[in-house]
């Protein structure tokens, strides 16, 4: 073999390591496109269908909504209880001693309007759902709502004040949109 030839194929020096080099990382770089395409249809599919995703948020419409009014909305398929709460109720929310709740939250930190409170409509007890949307219904001893089920009552900032629920009525995560349009989600 001559000392050209020797080269060429690969020995080290001029050229042929770099050649070497150069199909090494082309091999590579083909190799982990591939393993990238053929492992697409599967990370694809763990990722939300449309209609979960549809349902991630919700926007409600509150302008219609009058002084002392609750409406129910569904997001995620969950009911959640949106209440117009009048002066009187804010200032109920807001007057109780944290040392009397079971679950101490201060109504400040549980609503981003006074007048509005959003929570999500499922007692912490059983996940039944409780009573107060409608003016008839009965809204126990704090004038929120109340599961007939096993006599939890809420009071108007949707906190827990007797029964067997052990935590507030949740806050979903939520943000105003304009003054009267409210994103759930």
């Amino acid at each position: 073999m001559t000392e050209t030839t020797a080269n060429t194929i690969g020995a080290p020096g001029e050229g042929g390591s770099s050649r070497r080099d150069f199909l090494l990382i082309s091999t590579s770089v083909l190799g982990a496109a591939g393993l990238v395409i053929s492992a697409w249809p599967f990370i694809d599919s763990i990722s939300p269908a449309a209609d979960v995703r549809a349902l991630a948020s919700t926007e409600v419409d509150l302008s219609a909504m009058q002084v002392g009014q609750a409406i129910t909305a569904i997001w995620r398929g969950k009911p959640v209880f949106i209440r117009y709460r009048t002066e009187a109720e804010i200032k109920a929310a807001e007057d109780v001693k944290l040392a009397d709740l079971p679950d101490p939250q201060a109504d400040k930190d549980r609503v981003q309007k006074a007048q509005w409170l959003i929570v999500v409509g499922i007692c912490t007890h059983l996940g039944c759902i409780p009573l107060g949307q409608k003016p008839s219904d009965p809204r126990g001893d704090y004038g929120g709502w109340y599961c007939p089920c096993h006599g939890s009552e809420y009071d108007t900032s949707g906190r827990i004040r007797r029964g067997p629920a052990p935590k507030n009525l949740l806050v979903p995560k939520y943000a105003f949109v304009e003054d009267t349009k409210v994103r759930i989600g």
